[in-house]
């Protein structure tokens, strides 16, 4: 049987380059074809593969649409997993932005210019952060629910809007799988002022990066039917890697040696509200397609990511345990140092009060003052009961059978209307005609307004005003007020978002 061909983006990542070690493991199968990023780094790390005639790699850019084509050419699969990600996304907003959205944009026309790009697959990578902060008692979440990107998230921004373009192309082959946060060694490392910006009895159901590396080669597999793809999926490695942010933070620190996290930090460093993260209540769906998941047991698993750093990372499991509070003390003024970094720092957020930032992560300076330290915060693992939220049609009618009824319904439930006046049962893939409860008129797919949450593009937040949003769509009012009071009236400087929306 002919070898297929796998296009491959993002492979000099943490989930791309898992996924192509997991293709070249089938090198017997599968021609591999790279878009790689010119550099002395990326040059070292596949130089063992410049010369293997299972490997194409095209030296590129992914906003340049001869590179893309190039990598495309010939291709049976595209898997889009490159792009800016955070933090750097975080510290360049508006050049990630244009770069996961014209990559986005640059796969779809490349793969339209092929002879028969209906026989082209194509993967794309969202993320979590596209429904943004599920804090308890919302924290159970699956595809179709309200697109509700974080303050401040341009890197969400910039996937939601990628995403949209696929699931809007006329491609006859597309699917969206959202990753969630990836477990990887050098995660034990991270440094970075965005680890504070985590609220400490949030959840997130997180996923091993040897997980979304055989997800990547098994979606190439010729046992996926028709009716995987044109969907929306999350992915996440299950009910084991359901946990909080504090179980979090104890798993790292234990794996590395060092105490509790209440001895490295304070309380009232971590933010409130405005991070992603949710328990999936479908992720088991995509399992059942492409059986990824390996099924580790958590607590061996940080284990054996401890044992991948470098070792004076864990020198601490080789001291006496009486010793731990010592490190801790030795440790906590640098930890500090983290959080009150400029511009990033939730300290120095506080310290500066900065209106904004305090508005978005934590509601109001009061709020803030009377935040508490260890000794009376309270700390809580939330229900395991899943609830699901309404999506404002009948769900327990079949895909094959909603029609223009279910739309107006649809659309009624998040404030607006269905302009159209017919549709073919079914046929969720032909753009209808909607309005918004702010008058704005759009077009697209039941698919995209019914599996994948989102709304008028127009209102895609510039900038955020979600507590007007939450009056007018009852829709997005489940995923705002149990986080949110109703009189609340978040602050946001509009001059910060000045330029994005045009972009």
């Amino acid at each position: 049987m002919a070898k297929k061909t796998v296009a491959l983006t993002g492979a000099s990542g943490n989930m791309g380059y898992q996924g192509f070690k997991e293709l070249y493991k089938q090198k017997n199968r599968y021609n591999i074809a790279l878009l790689l990023r010119d550099s002395e780094k990326n040059r070292e790390k596949f130089k063992n593969f410049i010369n293997d005639p299972s490997i194409r790699i095209v030296w590129g850019d992914l906003t340049k649409y001869e590179d893309v084509f190039d990598l495309v050419t010939g291709a049976d699969y595209v898997l889009h997993v490159g792009g800016m990600v955070s933090p750097a996304a975080d510290y360049y907003p508006k050049r990630t932005l244009k770069t996961n959205t014209t990559a986005a944009q640059n796969i779809v026309d490349a793969v339209k210019a092929q002879p028969d790009p209906d026989s082209i697959k194509v993967v794309y990578i969202g993320t979590v952060a596209e429904t943004g902060d599920r804090n308890p008692p919302i924290h159970w979440a699956r595809t179709g629910d309200p697109i509700k990107i974080s303050m401040y998230d341009h890197y969400a921004i910039s996937k939601v809007k990628a995403e949209a373009i696929f699931a809007e192309s006329g491609l006859k082959y597309w699917v969206s799988l959202r990753q969630s946060g990836i477990l990887y060694p050098a995660i034990l490392k991270n440094m970075d002022p965005i680890m504070y910006h985590v609220p400490i009895n949030g959840v997130l159901e997180w996923a091993t990066v040897e997980d979304s590396g055989r997800l990547l080669a098994n979606v190439c597999g010729d046992d996926i039917p028709d009716n995987f793809w044109r969907k929306f999926y999350n992915i996440g490695s299950g009910k084991e890697y359901r946990i909080t942010n504090y179980e979090f933070e104890e798993l790292l620190l234990g794996a590395l040696g060092l105490p509790s996290p209440k001895k490295l930090f304070d309380a009232d460093w971590f933010t409130l509200r405005n991070f992603h993260g949710q328990w999936y209540a479908d992720s088991d769906k995509l399992e059942s397609f492409l059986h990824f998941r390996a099924n580790v047991p958590i607590q061996k698993y940080f284990d054996q990511m401890a044992k991948q750093v470098p070792a004076y990372y864990r020198a601490c499991k080789l001291l006496p345990k009486f010793m731990g509070g010592a490190v801790a003390a030795l440790a906590k003024p640098f930890m500090k140092k983290i959080a009150e970094a400029e511009v990033y720092g939730t300290l120095n957020w506080k310290k500066t009060e900065n209106p904004d930032r305090i508005s978005a992560y934590f509601g109001d300076m009061e709020t803030v003052r009377n935040m508490k330290n260890w000794d009376e915060f309270e700390i809580i693992r939330p229900t395991e009961e899943v609830t699901l939220l309404d999506h404002g049609y009948d769900e327990t009618k079949p895909l094959h059978k909603l029609d223009i009824e279910d739309m107006k319904k649809a659309a009624a439930f998040r404030g607006g209307e269905c302009l159209s006046e017919t549709m073919v049962p079914g046929d969720l893939y032909t753009p209808l005609k909607w309005k918004s409860a702010r008058g704005n008129e759009f077009e697209m797919t039941p698919n995209l307004v019914l599996l994948g949450g989102h709304w008028c593009p127009e209102e895609l937040p510039w900038p955020w005003d979600y507590d007007t949003e939450a009056k007018i769509n009852p829709f997005f009012a489940q995923v705002w007020y149990p986080l949110h009071s109703k009189d609340e009236n978040n602050y946001y400087d509009e001059s910060i978002f000045k330029g994005f929306k045009d972009m």
